[in-house]
């Protein structure tokens, strides 16, 4: 499934993770994340596999990406933070 900068953005907010948190969680390091939620055409780009690490945290953590006309995120289940 294709997703968004902004869907990555959204999805962290969402949950209120720190950009941080969400590199430690996946395995990369914080200037990817950056990378990744970066809307910038200029920006480097960042591997599919990297960016599937960082959905997985994501939506292990209740966020689930919706997709159609307006991509967008929701909570998919009651966050527990620890």
């Amino acid at each position: 499934m294709k997703f968004t900068a902004g869907q990555i953005r959204a999805g962290r907010a969402l949950i209120g993770m720190a950009q941080s948190e969400l590199a430690a969680r996946a395995g990369v390091s914080v200037p990817t994340v950056k990378r990744a939620e970066s809307d910038s055409k200029s920006s480097p780009h960042v591997a599919e596999d990297t960016r599937e690490k960082l959905r997985a945290v994501l939506e292990a953590a209740g966020v689930e990406f919706t997709n159609g006309e307006t991509p967008g995120v929701r909570l998919h289940r009651k966050v527990s933070r620890r």
